[in-house]
């Protein structure tokens, strides 16, 4: 009987790492989706109507890369976090996002820092709303 012990707490183990390794693919995922939409975002607005050459598409795809490496590092960062850390960092992470586009418009600095701030804000505010009520 003594023989059980060990398989039974190996069996918990794999469980619990089949479940990370699943959540893990879960957020890359999302990332790489979140990421391909704000890459073609970022294109569309930089292209200004005109063709669509390799430069575009270029930018498009390093603006989504480095947007869908951001995001899987604070899904991944964010849980070991305190939770006014965690919303601050995702509301940076949009300001700075929303900020950047609007600024690809050719606005003003001010404009795209006002929108940024906003933005930022909001997203913080939605943030520390939702891990502050799902708190364990």
């Amino acid at each position: 009987m003594a023989h059980a012990a060990p398989t039974a707490h190996r069996r918990h183990y794999t469980r619990r790492t089949a479940d990370t390794d699943h959540l893990a693919r879960n957020a890359l995922t999302r990332a790489l989706l979140m990421g391909l939409v704000y890459g073609v975002w970022a294109a569309f607005i930089q292209r200004q109507m005109g063709p669509v050459d390799a430069g575009n598409v270029f930018y498009g795809i390093l603006c989504g890369a480095l947007f869908a490496a951001v995001m899987f590092g604070l899904n991944r960062v964010g849980p070991r976090l305190k939770r006014e850390v965690h919303a601050a960092a995702y509301g940076v992470f949009g300001g700075i996002a929303v900020g950047y586009l609007h600024s690809l418009t050719g606005a003003t600095v001010l404009s795209s820092s006002v929108i940024g701030l906003f933005s930022g804000l909001g997203v913080g505010g939605a943030a520390f709303y939702r891990y502050y009520t799902r708190e364990p």
